[in-house]
């Protein structure tokens, strides 16, 4: 079954396939788009209210994660407050995760200013 599969999968490689612990790996460079990143988005945005309103209730970033329900990593919380540009799921996650340990309620744009 395994010879079949290599066999196989050499037929369908043009000449750039190279051979890697046993395995045909196919080098796409004639495929390849360069997708240019956006170099204006700014992903440092500074401190942020966050880390104001967690020294406020005494809280740290291990406080969100053990309150949290969802996914919630001390680096998401270390970053939201740093200034790190945040998918808005992880704020999301963030602000529930305040919003149960501090025990009130907040708002997206009271803890981010982006």
């Amino acid at each position: 079954m395994a010879l079949s599969f290599q066999i196989s999968v050499k037929i369908l490689l043009s000449n750039h396939a190279l051979k890697t612990r046993g395995l045909t790996v196919q080098a796409w460079s004639d495929r390849v788009r360069h997708v240019q990143q956006d170099t204006d988005v700014e992903r440092n945005l500074g401190p942020q209210p966050i880390a104001q309103i967690m020294a406020e209730h005494g809280l740290k970033p291990h406080d969100l994660v053990a309150a949290s329900t969802e996914q919630l990593t001390h680096k998401m919380v270390s970053r939201a407050c740093k200034g790190r540009r945040l998918t808005p799921n992880v704020r999301l996650k963030v602000l529930h995760a305040l919003n149960r340990a501090a025990g009130k309620m907040y708002a997206m744009e009271q803890l981010f200013t982006y």
